[in-house]
């Protein structure tokens, strides 16, 4: 167990202020005696995990609410110890009161992310599940919820332990051969079994390692980039696909002069949609200096709809093609009510992705959601699935595919048994560092990530 100063006994408010219930929750060992010393009902007998209603009281025996406390005994807590949750009314002065008298009984006001941290330090949450806990508190998707409710139950956790058990027992083997180091002859790890067990843990890695990449676009959204000349529609269409009038539309050219964003929930996955100055020669400072950021958006984005409403130049659609052959071009004729461009379009351009709308009206917008949605290339995720969203774990696993590469060019290469063995041994204390055990984790490493979480949890 780290030592994180669990000898205090901590409250605080863990639910957000103006709802009709409010939350307060208490940990530690004299968590149930404080609680009791200002509640009407005995507590210091009470059952684990029952609920008992009665009434807060201050020192001079005024009723400060009517409550509900529930009461956990340790083990069988969130954070493994001793604790009490005071269900009142959500009033901010009435969870003020209750707050105060706690830390007036000998209470101490928790520290942000306390109670989880004092449930990785108890042994309930390794620290990849703890992360998970803020993951899923921040969720705004149903990909996120559904990665960081994954990780929380240990997806994480138990694939790297199916990884760490293959990776002991062929340190184990190679260590037992130094035992026997003056008997040259004997192995123990037979070389060609150890070379394929090490690339099938390599190629695990990598799986992991791939999956940071949509990990992450879900977790902050899919960046797609506006683009287009002036007065083609990119507010509109901006308007139309999130519903609400968020960008200015005007028939005056270069009205768009600064970066616009705003996010949107595509079939369970967040887009970023960001509209940009209009594409045109100009004077105009101002307008010069948004049209540079529309292209610095433009290399940024991992999609791309480009908005015409007349038949680009051949120039044109050659820059733009190469400006965007790292990323889905999604080219969109606008105003189709006016004018289809779309099979002309079709007839020269090398991307598939063409489609007619009028972001006036919205017809057919409908359809381009779904063509964004399917440019996105999102993997349908299960709840049994891995997929990382941490750069902590991401670099922790990266660290550990250099140890397995190591390992495996020194099996090529014939190295000594006890240099293998030391490869193996840096690629468990990397992987140890994801779920921060079987390692000493710092008190900076910790703080820093606790830091992150909210008051309460």
């Amino acid at each position: 167990m780290i030592d994180i100063g669990n000898s205090d006994t901590i409250c605080a408010i863990a639910t957000a202020a103006g709802g009709a219930i409010g939350v307060i929750r208490v940990s530690g060992r004299d968590s149930i005696r404080l609680t009791d010393s200002i509640f009407s009902r005995n507590l210091l007998d009470a059952s684990a995990c029952t609920v008992h209603y009665g009434n807060i009281v201050d020192a001079n025996g005024q009723v400060v609410d009517e409550v509900l406390v529930s009461v956990f005994r340790s083990p069988h807590s969130y954070t493994g110890e001793d604790s009490t949750e005071i269900s009142c009314h959500g009033s901010r002065y009435i969870l003020a009161r209750v707050v105060r008298l706690l830390l007036d009984a000998g209470c101490r006001q928790a520290q942000a992310g306390e109670f989880t941290r004092r449930a990785f330090a108890n042994g309930k949450l390794d620290l990849s599940q703890a992360e998970a806990v803020a993951d899923l508190i921040a969720s705004t998707n149903e990909a996120t919820h559904r990665i960081a409710l994954g990780q929380l139950r240990g997806n994480i956790t138990n694939s790297l332990s199916i990884l760490r058990d293959q990776l002991l027992k062929m340190t184990s083997l190679l260590e037992l051969e130094l035992d026997f180091s003056d008997h040259e002859e004997l192995e123990f790890a037979d070389r060609s079994q150890l070379r394929q067990l090490a690339v099938e843990i390599d190629n695990h890695l990598l799986r992991m390692i791939a999956s940071f990449a949509s990990g992450q676009a879900m977790k902050k959204g899919i960046p797609v980039a506006i683009v287009g000349k002036t007065n083609v529609g990119k507010s509109t269409l901006l308007n139309c696909l999130l519903g609400e009038q968020r960008a200015i539309v005007s028939d005056v050219h270069g009205t768009t002069r600064d970066v616009i964003e705003d996010a949107i929930d595509i079939r369970g996955v967040t887009f970023r949609f960001i509209d940009t100055a209009g594409l045109r020669d100009t004077t105009d400072e101002i307008e010069q200096i948004g049209i540079g950021l529309t292209y610095r958006k433009l290399d940024e984005a991992s999609i791309v709809l480009w908005v015409v409403d007349e038949m680009p130049e051949a120039g044109e659609i050659t820059s733009m093609m190469q400006r965007c052959r790292n990323r889905q071009l999604i080219v969109v004729n606008n105003k189709t009510d006016k004018t289809d461009l779309v099979p002309s379009l079709k007839s020269v351009l090398t991307t598939e992705s063409v489609v007619g709308i009028s972001a006036r009206s919205g017809e057919n917008v409908d359809h381009l959601r779904d063509i964004i949605y399917e440019a996105a290339n999102i993997p349908s995720i299960t709840d049994n699935d891995v997929v990382v969203t941490s750069t902590r774990h991401y670099e922790a696993l990266q660290r550990s595919h250099e140890s397995m590469s190591r390992t495996i060019q020194g099996i090529d290469l014939g190295i000594s048994g006890d240099l293998l063995s030391e490869d193996l041994r840096q690629c468990l204390d990397s992987m140890a560092e994801i779920t921060g055990r079987g390692i000493i984790t710092s008190n900076e490493v910790l703080s820093n990530i606790f830091s992150h979480f909210c008051i309460g949890k």
